[in-house]
């Protein structure tokens, strides 16, 4: 923000300005920047995000979380989905914890496809947190905890239990797929996403994708 704030004042009148950590859009006036207020219906609607798996299993090398990122996107916009989704997972410059925004992190219930209550809330999850007694399904609707597309109902998160990056567990930044190298999983029966499992980076495991900014329909 305040990078924002000190680059804003060299551009022109009208111009947008989003700011990505905040996902905050200001534009430049004449005396300096205006945030502008999301219109009246937005703000209104009860806020809920999900949380889906993509469609296969990945082992350890994904080509970096960027790829696994746009994994999330395009799957999610493939079925009609409006907001904005992220991997599960922690990387070399991001704490898993981190990935939704700070003000929605005890508010917004965590939802699966089918709009039922996983979790009450994001921090929910870093707090020991149980999973409510409902599946997580993919994007293509299959019941991951049941269906044999993934063999191991395990989870990938290279974190540890608070969400923070596990420098040593995560697949180096989720690009290799060695048996030699290791990730931080989490086996889904335990009802937790974050339990402390180190899994061979060449296992094919759950990449689960985080809905972290909630459009809704009107």
């Amino acid at each position: 923000y305040d990078t924002m704030r000190a680059t804003a004042r060299g551009q022109p009148e009208g111009s947008l300005v989003y700011v990505l950590d905040q996902t905050d859009l200001y534009l430049r006036v004449r005396d300096g920047i205006l945030l502008l207020s999301p219109p009246c219906n937005l703000s209104d609607a009860v806020l809920q995000l999900h949380l889906l798996a993509l469609n296969s299993p990945q082992t350890g090398a994904m080509r970096g979380i960027h790829r696994a990122d746009l994994l999330c996107f395009s799957q999610a916009q493939a079925i009609g989905l409006k907001g904005t989704f992220r991997a599960f997972l922690s990387a070399k410059l991001q704490d898993l914890n981190s990935i939704v925004r700070k003000a929605d992190r005890k508010s917004a219930p965590i939802l699966n496809l089918k709009d039922e209550v996983l979790f009450d809330s994001w921090e929910d999850i870093f707090n020991n947190g149980r999973m409510k007694d409902v599946p997580i399904y993919s994007f293509d609707g299959k019941n991951i905890m049941t269906d044999s597309t993934w063999p191991q109902k395990m989870v990938w998160h290279g974190s540890t239990a608070e969400g923070l990056r596990h420098m040593d567990s995560y697949c180096e930044t989720w690009r290799m797929g060695e048996q030699t190298l290791t990730g931080m999983s989490s086996a889904l029966q335990s009802g937790q996403l974050l339990q402390q499992t180190s899994t061979s980076c060449s296992s094919p495991l759950i990449v689960l994708c985080i809905e972290n900014s909630y459009h809704p329909s009107f």
